[in-house]
C-alpha cells in the first residue's frame, strides 16, 4: 500500500490499519451455505450431507454461524443482513441458496443458482452483486432428481438447463451497500422485471442475530423491536466467550420507489423443534416464521408485540413488463445522525478511482481483473469452529455420541476459529482451505496488503497451526496434507505490498519462524525412508493418481512422489530466499542467525535435488521418457514407475531460484559454506542446475532439472499434443486420450485417462478433476518458473511454441503465451461469447447478461468451459495478475 493515499479509498484502508476507523467491521462476511458443513454435523456417524439437510435450513438455529442471500454481517457476526424473497410460485421463501450435497449431484455438491459478485472495495465501503431470481416455480424437485439420474459422463444439470430463464421471466436483484462512516450503511435493493408480463415479488430485507445464546444454559439473548419507523437492534451487555459486545444499532427502510410501504414482522432466531423433532418450541415465533407467514399464510407465525431476535421489512410488490423497483435501507449505530448527501454515488466514483490505480487501461481487460476482485472481497467470510466444545457438544443439550470422540479432527482440539477468512468459494467450500488460501492472497496483496499479511500470519498462530507444525488443511479432514505453498505466499506477499526498501520484514521474519516448525513437519513426516523423497497422498490434486495416492499401499509398499519431492525442494529455496533477505539488516550489517539458516536451506535443496534426480541411479526421472514419475517402492524389488504424464511430472520446474551474487558476497558466512559445498559435491552438475554462474546478471542458478533435462520437460509442456491446451496447462497430457496408463493394483485394474472437463471417477467425491483440465493455481506457479528461468538463461535458451511448430520463442515469451491463453478464458470473441460461459449465448448478446462473469474452480482444457464450483474467485482471481504479465 502506498505511503501517502492516493484515493479515498486507499485513505480507508490507512485508517483501518491505523485503526482510527473500523471500517471492515462490516463486510460481505456472511456465508452463502452454513447448512450441510462440517461445523453444523453432531451425528453419530459423522453424516454431514444429511444431519443438516437444506431443508432443516430454514426452520433450524445454526451453532457456529449463518447464512444469507448476497448479505452482509460484522466480523464475529453477531447481527446479520441479507434478502428474502418470493415470487408467489414457490414452495419455499427464498432465503438462501439452494444446491445439491455431494451424493445428489452427479460431479458432487454444487449450487443450483445464478448470482454474480459485481464490485467491492477492500474496505467494503462500495459492493454490489447480483441474483437472477426465475419467475416460475424454483425446480428444485427436478434439479435433484435429473442430476440423480445422470452419471458421471455427463454434464451438471444446473438451473438454466431447466427452462427457468426462458422467454426473460425473471428478476434481476440487485443490492449494493455503501458506508458512509463504518457504522452507517446505505442498502440499495434495485429489482427489474425482465420478463414480458407484470409480475408479483415479494422482497424482505431481513435483519437478525445470531443465535449465541441456545447453547449454554442462562445465556444473555439480545433483542430487536420496533420504534417508530425503524428497528432498534440492541446487542448490549452480551459479552460472553462466544461474542463481544456490538451495541445499539438501528434498520431504517424507506418506501419503495413505486410507493409500497413495508410491513415489519419479527420474530425469534430459534429452532422449530415441534416441527423438525416433534418437541415443544421455547417459543411460538420460530426461525422459519417469515416463511409460514408469506407462503403459507399463517398470521399467528409473527409476534404481534413486534419484538424479537429476528425481522424483516416485507414490501409486496408488482412490477411492470420491463420495469423496476428500488428499495432503500439504512443500517446504522444508534447515535449516527440523519444522512443527507447521495453515499452510493460518492463511493461507487470513489470505487472506480482505487481501481484505476491497479487494473489494466483496456477496458475489457480492466473489466475482468475488476469482477476477479470483486469475487475475491465478496467470498470473505466469518469461520467459527472450536473443536474442543464440537466434540464435546453444548450444555444446554445431550451430549453427543461418544463416537465423535474417535472421529473427525480429534486431535486438534487446539483449534480456535472465531475470524474472517477468505474461502474458496461460500457455497460449495464455505470453509477454508490452506493451499486455496495461499494464492488468494497473491491478488489480495494488490488491493490490501495489510488482509492478504494478516491471512498468511494467521494460519501459523498457536490456535490454528498444531503443536507438531502441520498446518491445517481444511475442515473436513484437519490431518489432510495440502502442497507447501504457505511459505511461497508469504515471501510473495511480502515482496507484492511494498517496494524493495519499504517492505514489512516483521511480518517476514514472524512468517519464517513458524515456519520452520511446518518445514521440520515435512521432513519428519512426509520422508519415511530418509531419502529425501517426500510422499504427501493426494496433495491437492485429488483424482490425479492411478489410485488415491493418501491411501496406504498393502504390503508394506510406500510411494515416492515427484510432486511431494518438488513441493519440498520448491520449500526449501523459499526458506533460502528468506533467510537471505533476513541476514542482511537494513543498515548493510549481517545477521549471523540467518546466515546460518540460509546455509541449512541451501544444502538441504541440494540434497533433495540429488535424491530426485539420481537416488537409486536416476531418482524419479525416467531417462527414456524424458519425465518425472511417482514410483511405488518394495522391499528387494526394483521400483515401479507411474507413468502417467500429468502436473505431477511437471512441478519440479517450479522449483527454480536465482542467487545474487552481489548479496552472496556480502553474507561472507554463507559464501565461504557455500563454496566449500560447492567444491566438494561438483558431482552434481552432471544432473542438476546447480549453482551454475551466469547468465544475463552474474547469478547462480538453483533448480531441480538441468538445462538438459529442463529442454526435455518443456518439450511436453508446450506441446498442444500434450499439455498446452487453448486455455491453458493440461493437468494431464492429452496423450492418455488414446493411450491410457493402466496397473493392477490391490487386486485391482486401475486406470487414468485423459478427461478434460468433470470428473469420471468418484475419488475425493467427484466435484474435482485433475485428470485434463485447466487449473490457475498450478499454471501460475509454472509461469513464474519461466520467468525466473529467462532471468538467468536469456536469449540464449528458446523452445519451440507449440513444440513442432517450427516457431522460436524465449522463456518469458511462452510465460506470457500461457497467460495470454488462460485470460482468454474470459475475453469475449467478435460475437461477445467467451469461453468460461460454455456456450451459453445469452452472456453474448447485448443486455442483463453480458459482461457477466463466473471464475470456476477449473476449466474443460479443450474448450474453456467453467467447471466445478462456479464462485471459487478465489485462486482462479490470479487472472488478474495473469492479465499484467501480458
Amino acid at each position: 500500500m502506498p505511503a501517502t493515499p492516493q484515493t479515498a479509498e486507499h485513505k480507508r484502508l490507512l485508517e483501518d490499519r491505523q485503526r482510527t476507523a473500523n471500517w471492515k467491521r462490516w463486510g460481505p462476511y456472511l456465508s452463502e451455505r452454513q447448512w450441510a458443513t462440517v461445523r453444523e454435523d453432531y451425528s453419530a456417524n459423522s453424516d454431514v450431507w444429511r444431519s443438516f439437510p437444506h431443508e432443516h435450513a430454514r426452520s433450524r438455529a445454526y451453532r457456529w454461524g449463518e447464512d444469507g442471500l448476497l448479505g452482509i454481517t460484522d466480523r464475529q457476526c453477531r447481527v446479520c443482513f441479507a434478502l428474502a424473497l418470493w415470487n408467489h410460485r414457490d414452495p419455499i421463501l427464498k432465503e438462501r441458496l439452494f444446491g445439491l450435497t455431494g451424493p445428489e449431484g452427479n460431479h458432487g455438491e454444487d449450487v443450483k443458482e445464478l448470482y454474480y459478485y459485481l464490485d467491492s472495495t477492500p474496505t467494503h465501503s462500495y459492493m454490489k452483486a447480483l441474483y437472477k431470481y426465475p419467475q416460475c416455480e424454483f425446480p428444485y424437485a427436478q434439479l435433484v432428481s435429473e442430476n440423480s439420474r445422470r452419471g458421471l459422463k455427463a454434464t451438471e444439470y444446473d438451473l438454466a438447463d431447466t427452462g427457468a430463464f426462458d422467454e426473460e421471466r425473471y428478476f434481476d436483484v440487485f443490492i449494493e451497500y455503501a458506508k458512509a462512516t463504518p457504522e452507517d450503511i446505505g442498502v440499495r435493493v434495485t429489482i427489474h422485471n425482465r420478463g414480458p408480463e407484470d409480475a408479483q415479488i415479494d422482497v424482505l430485507p431481513t435483519i437478525w442475530f445470531r443465535n449465541t445464546w441456545s447453547w449454554q444454559k442462562g445465556s444473555s439473548k439480545p433483542s430487536m423491536s420496533l420504534d417508530g419507523d425503524h428497528i432498534v437492534i440492541d446487542h448490549r451487555g452480551l459479552e460472553s466467550d462466544l461474542v463481544d459486545d456490538l451495541g445499539l444499532y438501528r434498520l431504517h427502510a424507506d418506501a419503495a420507489s413505486d410507493g409500497t410501504a413495508p410491513q415489519w414482522l419479527f420474530t425469534e432466531n430459534e429452532t422449530n423443534q415441534t416441527k423438525l423433532f416433534g418437541t415443544p418450541n421455547v417459543s411460538p415465533f420460530t426461525k422459519d416464521a417469515f416463511h409460514r407467514y408469506v407462503i403459507d399464510g399463517d398470521a399467528q407465525a409473527v409476534n404481534p408485540a413486534q419484538t424479537g431476535t429476528k425481522a424483516a421489512a416485507y414490501y409486496r410488490m408488482t412490477i411492470r413488463a420491463g420495469g423496476s423497483v428500488t428499495l432503500n435501507l439504512r443500517l446504522c449505530d444508534a447515535s449516527v445522525e440523519k444522512r443527507t448527501h447521495d453515499v452510493f454515488s460518492q463511493r461507487c466514483h470513489e470505487a472506480d478511482a482505487f481501481y484505476r490505480t491497479i487494473l489494466q487501461s483496456d477496458e475489457g481487460h480492466s473489466q475482468i481483473q475488476r469482477q476477479a476482485h470483486a469475487g475475491l472481497l465478496w467470498t470473505k467470510q466469518f469461520y467459527s469452529y472450536v473443536i474442543s466444545d464440537w466434540l464435546d457438544g453444548d450444555p444446554a443439550y445431550p451430549p453427543p455420541a461418544e463416537s465423535r470422540k474417535a472421529g473427525r479432527n480429534r486431535n486438534w482440539k487446539h483449534l480456535y476459529a472465531r475470524d474472517i477468512l477468505s474461502m474458496p468459494d461460500k457455497w460449495e467450500y464455505p470453509w477454508f482451505a490452506a493451499w486455496d488460501t495461499a494464492f488468494h492472497m497473491l491478488p489480495f496483496a494488490e488491493i490490501d496488503p495489510d488482509f492478504a499479511k494478516e491471512q498468511m500470519l494467521l494460519f501459523l498462530r498457536e490456535w490454528y497451526m498444531h503443536p507438531n507444525g502441520q498446518i491445517p488443511a481444511y475442515e473436513w479432514k484437519f490431518s489432510d496434507v495440502n502442497p507447501p505453498v504457505h511459505a511461497w505466499a508469504c515471501w510473495r506477499v511480502y515482496k507484492i505490498s511494498a517496494p524493495a526498501g519499504q517492505r514489512d520484514r516483521e511480518f517476514l521474519e514472524r512468517c519464517f519462524q513458524k515456519l520452520l516448525l511446518n518445514f521440520n513437519w515435512w521432513v519428519n513426516r512426509k520422508d519415511s525412508e530418509g531419502r529425501n523423497l517426500f510422499a504427501g497422498g493426494f496433495l491437492g490434486l485429488d483424482n490425479i493418481g492411478i489410485f488415491d495416492r493418501s491411501t496406504a499401499l498393502p504390503d508394506g509398499q510406500r510411494l515416492e512422489q515427484a510432486d511431494g519431492t518438488a513441493w519440498m525442494a520448491f520449500y526449501a529455496l523459499t526458506m533460502l530466499n528468506m533467510s537471505l533477505e533476513l541476514a542482511q539488516r537494513p543498515d548493510g550489517t549481517v545477521n549471523t542467525a540467518y546466515e546460518d539458516m540460509a546455509s541449512k536451506f541451501f544444502e538441504h535443496f541440494v540434497q533433495i535435488v540429488d535424491a530426485i534426480n539420481t537416488l537409486g541411479g536416476q531418482g524419479l526421472w525416467d531417462e527414456e521418457d524424458g519425465f518425472y514419475y511417482d514410483q511405488i517402492l518394495d522391499d528387494g524389488k526394483p521400483p515401479v514407475p507411474l507413468r502417467t504424464r500429468s502436473l505431477v511430472g511437471l512441478l519440479p520446474l517450479i522449483a527454480v531460484e536465482l542467487l545474487d551474487e552481489k548479496r552472496i558476497l556480502t553474507l561472507p558466512g554463507f559464501k565461504k559454506r557455500m563454496d566449500w559445498f560447492l567444491a566438494h559435491r561438483s558431482d552434481l552438475a552432471q544432473y542438476v542446475s546447480y549453482c551454475q554462474r551466469g547468465g544475463e546478471h552474474g547469478h547462480r542458478l538453483l533448480a531441480i532439472p538441468s538445462r538438459q533435462r529442463l529442454t526435455r520437460l518443456l518439450a511436453y509442456l508446450l506441446d498442444e499434443r500434450e499439455f498446452m491446451s487453448p486455455f491453458g496447462i493440461r493437468s494431464l497430457s492429452r496423450h492418455h486420450e488414446a493411450h491410457p496408463f493402466t496397473l493392477h493394483v490391490q487386486g485391482e485394474h486401475k486406470e487414468v485417462s485423459y478427461v478434460p472437463g468433470e470428473s469420471e471417477s468418484y475419488m475425493f467425491g467427484g466435484n474435482s478433476n485433475w485428470r485434463g483440465p485447466v487449473w490457475f493455481p498450478t499454471a501460475y506457479l509454472i509461469i513464474e518458473a519461466l520467468e525466473r528461468y529467462h532471468h538467468f538463461y536469456g536469449e540464449s535458451f528458446t523452445v519451440e511454441l507449440p513444440t513442432g511448430s517450427g516457431h522460436h520463442v524465449t522463456l518469458q515469451e511462452a510465460a506470457r503465451e500461457i497467460a495470454r491463453r488462460m485470460s482468454r478464458l474470459f475475453e469475449p470473441d467478435v460475437e461477445g461469447n467467451r469461453p468460461c460461459h460454455g456456450g451459453d449465448a445469452r452472456y453474448g448478446k447485448d443486455g442483463p447478461w453480458r459482461d457477466l462473469l463466473l471464475f470456476h474452480e477449473f476449466f474443460h482444457a479443450d474448450n474453456g468451459r467453467g467447471c466445478g464450483a462456479s464462485h471459487q474467485t478465489g485462486w482462479t482471481a490470479l487472472v488478474a495478475r495473469m492479465i499484467r504479465k501480458r
